[in-house]
């Protein structure tokens, strides 16, 4: 549910303004009508451009030109899809430790200590005689399991 949320507040265009076209996304935040050919963004394609061209602009002054919610722009932070300049007075801290992190919700190290234990938990949950020998109740080795019967 919560993907749900996240991706009704990105604004996604899904009719062309200007003639009521399926709009076709193209990538980077961008979207094409299918019928004329016109070009709009989602929340995420207007923050991008509105940095490329003004590199180094803080969260207020991207929702005050893009009229991107602060809430979206901090959320594509902490989603990892822009990060915090080096030169910046404002940092994110890590969720775990709380070492300063540029984007994301945690940093390498606890990321990694993450994935580490999830992928110990799966394999220690999921042995049941090695890699690609699932528990089968029939004794069909290879070919055998894919002949069609007549």
């Amino acid at each position: 549910m919560r993907r749900l949320v996240n991706l009704l507040e990105l604004n996604r265009p899904t009719n062309c303004s200007l003639c009521e076209g399926v709009m076709v996304f193209k990538g980077l935040g961008q979207f094409k009508c299918e019928d004329c050919g016109n070009k709009e963004y989602d929340d995420y394609g207007k923050a991008r451009n509105y940095i490329e061209v003004q590199p180094g602009a803080n969260v207020y002054q991207i929702s005050e030109a893009t009229g991107v919610s602060r809430k979206a722009i901090n959320n594509m932070v902490k989603e990892g899809r822009f990060e915090i300049t080096r030169d910046s007075k404002t940092f994110l801290t890590c969720e775990v430790c709380g070492v300063s992190i540029r984007s994301g919700r945690a940093c390498k190290n606890c990321e990694a200590a993450y994935h580490k234990a999830y992928e110990e938990d799966v394999r220690r949950t999921n042995i049941k005689g090695g890699f690609g020998k699932a528990e089968r109740t029939d004794d069909a080795e290879g070919s055998k399991r894919f002949r069609r019967e007549q």
